[in-house]
């Protein structure tokens, strides 16, 4: 039934995870580069990005993860990455059940009010968001003359095998 959005955010864990990596080899110095247009510095791009899909998922679910996601703490990379693996496993079973696409949440808005927004918006929200932030990312790599990571859906199918070269 969610076979689709299983590949969708099996590609948003991997590509989150393919930044980490790059991000790695960073001095903190460079982490902590901001450039006009994006979130924020690179740490903190990540930090929000992955606390932001934490409350999407913990929405949908009504679970938490294993970290306290209201905390005020700054993780650093090592466990960014845990937390991001711990997401893609979360996601992975709430989408192999059934779920009401339909069924309405809360959300406060933008201009201070709240909307009632449906789950798959929802969902959605939580690709759109991290595909936002790692292009974000990207750029700021590009910038410090730090060759990007290839993200493309094209690229998640090569590097996870769900696309094959034909044998003629």
């Amino acid at each position: 039934m969610n076979d689709g959005l299983i590949d969708a955010f099996r590609h948003n864990a991997w590509a989150t995870s393919q930044v980490l990596q790059i991000c790695g080899e960073l001095t903190p110095s460079r982490l902590a580069t901001t450039v006009p247009g994006t979130y924020g510095n690179i740490i903190d791009t990540l930090r929000h990005l992955i606390s932001s899909e934490a409350n999407y998922w913990a929405r949908l679910s009504g679970e938490q993860p294993s970290w306290d996601r209201r905390a005020e703490d700054a993780p650093g990379l090592t466990e960014l990455a845990a937390r991001n693996d711990e997401l893609a496993t979360r996601w992975q079973r709430f989408l192999a059940r059934p779920f009401d696409a339909e069924r309405t949440f809360a959300i406060a808005w933008h201009d201070g009010g709240i909307r009632d927004v449906p789950a798959g918006v929802v969902l959605m929200q939580a690709i759109h968001h991290g595909n936002d932030h790692r292009t974000q990312i990207c750029t700021t790599l590009t910038i410090l003359d730090v060759p990007a990571p290839e993200l493309g859906l094209w690229d998640y199918a090569e590097a996870t095998d769900r696309a094959r070269r034909r044998v003629i």
